[in-house]
Parts: C-alpha cells; sequence; structure tokens
C-alpha cells in the first residue's frame, strides 16, 4: 500500500469574476494568455437591482457565468487585469471581479515537478 502525502500549496489567490451569460469563454481565454493554467466555469443566477443600471437603464439579465481560477501570487495581479479588460468589467452592468487569498490549496503535482521543487530547479514562494 502506498503511502499518500498532501503537498500543501500556499502561495494561491482565487480570482472571481461574475459575468453576463455568454462572454466567460473570451475571459478564460484572457487569463490562460496570461498564465493560468485553467479556469472553471459554472451558471448562476443574480438577484437585487438588475431591471434597471445607473441614469442609462440598461436592462440587466439576471442569467450570470462565474468563472474561478486559482493562480500562483506572483501572477495574481496580471492575469485579474487581463481579465478585468477581457470582460470590458469597467463597463456599467458587465460584471465584477475580485481576488481572494487561500491559506491553503492542494491538488496532485507530478513526482516530476516536485523533484524539481526539491532540487531547487522551480522557485517557490511561501
Amino acid at each position: 500500500m502506498s503511502k499518500r502525502e498532501i503537498t500543501v500549496l500556499t502561495d494561491v489567490t482565487l480570482i472571481t469574476c461574475i459575468v453576463q451569460r455568454g462572454i466567460a469563454e473570451d475571459i478564460v481565454h484572457a487569463a490562460q494568455e496570461a498564465g493560468a493554467t485553467g479556469a472553471t466555469i459554472y451558471y448562476a443566477r443574480g438577484e437585487g437591482v438588475r431591471e434597471r443600471l445607473g441614469i442609462l437603464a440598461l436592462a440587466v439579465e439576471a442569467e450570470k457565468e462565474v468563472i474561478i481560477v486559482a493562480v500562483a501570487d506572483d501572477q495574481a495581479d496580471h492575469i485579474f487585469e487581463r481579465m478585468f479588460i477581457a470582460g470590458e468589467l469597467d463597463t456599467p452592468g458587465m460584471g465584477f471581479i475580485y481576488m481572494t487569498k487561500l491559506d491553503k490549496a492542494a491538488t496532485h503535482i507530478p513526482e516530476d515537478v516536485m523533484d524539481k521543487i526539491q532540487a531547487g530547479d522551480i522557485q517557490t514562494v511561501n
């Protein structure tokens, strides 16, 4: 029986982006071009002041896409900015993005990558 170990990552930030339905793919593509290795998209329904937004009286759809991306702390600001721009989040009613520092994260890390980390070939941030 093999011994199971947990490799805990402590330099991880979670970026969450909530946007109008139909534009998540462009935002995920921008995140990946900026260095993100993957993303999760799920669907949600927004509630609140959505019938009218500001003096432009824009109708805001209740259907949303939520994108979550876990990234290394040193990449977080760059990826965040690229996602913001790709989603045109400076436009009223387009969406909302935020970052959350994670205390711990764990996943499978391939043995060859772990060997490189332990040998000092790959730098880690704590």
